[in-house]
């Protein structure tokens, strides 16, 4: 089975938050469930073409809520904060 770069790397995450960590070299994406440390690290340097330093991963998971009185289960999802070397960045706006 051979894998894509992209197969890790699912979407950026665009929130008030993650908008607020790019002032400080910081990129939010939502990653595979499989994915680890080393490989988000691999697939982001290599796709983007920089250098990252730290990365913080965070599972978020699944839950229910309540919409016009039906539960709905949400989904839940891994993300990862990537902090990248000073004076670079990735401009998500542009695409890939």
């Amino acid at each position: 089975m051979k894998f894509n770069l992209y197969d890790t790397i699912v979407s950026p995450l665009i929130t008030e938050k993650s908008t607020n960590l790019s002032a400080q070299n910081k990129v939010v994406f939502k990653v595979a469930d499989s994915a680890n440390k080393k490989s988000i690290k691999k697939r982001v340097e290599k796709i983007f073409k920089v250098n990252v330093t730290k990365i913080n991963i965070i599972n978020k998971k699944s839950r229910m809520k309540s919409t016009r009185g039906r539960k709905v289960k949400v989904t839940g999802y891994k993300k990862a904060i990537i902090t990248l070397k000073k004076g670079q960045n990735i401009d998500l706006t542009t695409g890939i």
